[in-house]
């Protein structure tokens, strides 16, 4: 059913899709990513302290779960196209308005919703591609996708640089462009064919299991996938949240420019790993090619933290950055092949915002462990990041081990 499905897309209109789906989960990045970066000057807007702003991302992150829920299954019924359109047009939206908030509480609210349009992009748009693009292509078009998260992070560094001219309102209102990711779906993005193919079958006449049920009779892999996201955005989180502007600047005494210069070499670091693994899940298998990456991983963190100079500080900010997003290039693809058919756009996208949620206590841990150890935050972060490096790496191959069917590259989602 669905090699016949997919024959009805051509390549040129699979690359479309290939660079929506990247587009649209880039600019939410973007958008994600110029919250933090102005913080501070939202608090002197409304008068509150940088801490109480710190409640705006907080609330995104809190509520990303529930649109991923609520988004995936919505495009588990009615298709994906619609509510990719309407996830990015809602986020970019309310953008805008965050622009114009009057004061703190209703910014809040908006961060709150926000928050419900980006956990729910990500997993429609990564069940979009993978049920659109060749078998041969999903591993390369899995590591494209994940690259928009890093490139959104470049992005919004460059953006940053427009402050003294636009202020933080004005970058809001910018980031509210990517509505033009929605225009472009609309126009050059046709609905899943596997999605349509089983909806021609009668799937939409005979009820589907909804994602409850599906976790019940799948309890294992529900807690495998949770566990195993909640481990990649330790990986993640811990070695973004507090290097630049606390380890760099603070300990390292970088200075701003060369942070900014760093920041920008290993985001293309990150774009180039997640590419890269990607592409080599496709031959070796994806579960083999994220054991690879994050295998590499442990033995560069004493380049990571442990030098002064701020060379080789770059040198193994590029390094780790290329493993940690090579490691994730290949997520999108995984997942999807994991996921049962009737929730195949909730539960990547679910799995993925709840170990987020389990992460989000990164950059405390990381700050109580500097202080139990000492020696400033190097230890912390090499002890977070590798224990999570070791934990993808374990969970990853014995599930292998365990379902050696589930490694190779280009299955049926």
């Amino acid at each position: 059913m669905v090699a016949s499905a997919l024959s009805t897309i051509d390549r040129t209109t699979a690359r479309h899709v290939v660079a929506a789906s990247f587009l649209g989960w880039m600019l939410d990045a973007c958008d994600f990513f110029i919250v933090l970066f102005t913080l501070d000057n939202v608090a002197h807007s409304f008068s509150t302290s940088l801490e109480t702003v710190l409640l705006a991302p907080t609330l995104t992150l809190i509520t990303r779960p529930l649109g991923a829920f609520l988004c995936g299954r919505a495009a588990d019924q009615y298709g994906r196209k619609p509510v990719l359109i309407g996830t990015i047009t809602i986020y970019s939206l309310i953008e805008v308005l965050s622009a114009f908030a009057p004061n703190l509480t209703l910014f809040l609210v908006l961060r709150a919703l926000f928050g419900i349009a980006l956990g729910g992009e990500w997993g429609v748009g990564t069940s979009l591609i993978m049920e659109s693009v060749p078998p041969t292509w999903r591993g390369t078009a899995s590591g494209i996708l994940q690259a928009g998260y890093p490139a959104g992070y470049l992005l919004a560094s460059l953006m940053f640089l427009l402050l003294p001219v636009l202020g933080w309102r004005g970058l809001f209102v910018l980031g509210g462009g990517a509505i033009v990711s929605a225009l472009y779906i609309w126009l050059r993005v046709p609905e899943s064919p596997d999605w349509l193919a089983r909806k021609a079958q009668g799937a939409g006449a005979v009820r589907q299991p909804g994602m409850l049920e599906v976790a019940r009779q799948n309890m294992a892999l529900c807690v495998f996938a949770v566990v195993l996201m909640a481990a990649f955005n330790f990986m993640s989180h811990g070695s973004q949240d507090l290097y630049p502007k606390v380890f760099l600047a603070l300990e390292r005494h970088v200075p701003p420019p060369s942070i900014t210069t760093l920041a920008v070499l290993y985001n293309l670091a990150a774009i180039a790993g997640g590419v890269v693994f990607g592409v080599l899940s496709q031959r070796i298998g994806r579960q083999y090619s994220i054991a690879v990456a994050a295998a590499l991983t442990l033995p560069l963190l004493p380049l990571w933290t442990l030098p002064h100079s701020v060379f080789w500080l770059g040198v193994g900010a590029m390094c780790i950055q290329f493993c940690i997003q090579g490691a994730w290039g290949v997520v999108p693809a995984y997942l999807s092949e994991l996921s049962p058919a009737s929730v195949r756009a909730t539960f990547p996208g679910l799995a993925y915002q709840c170990g987020n949620l389990i992460a989000a206590s990164n950059a405390l841990l990381q700050t109580r462990l500097a202080g139990w150890i000492g020696g400033g935050l190097a230890p912390a972060l090499m002890l977070t990041v590798g224990l999570a490096a070791l934990v993808v790496l374990v969970l990853t191959l014995l599930n292998a081990r365990l379902h050696p069917q589930s490694t190779l590259g280009g299955e049926t989602p």
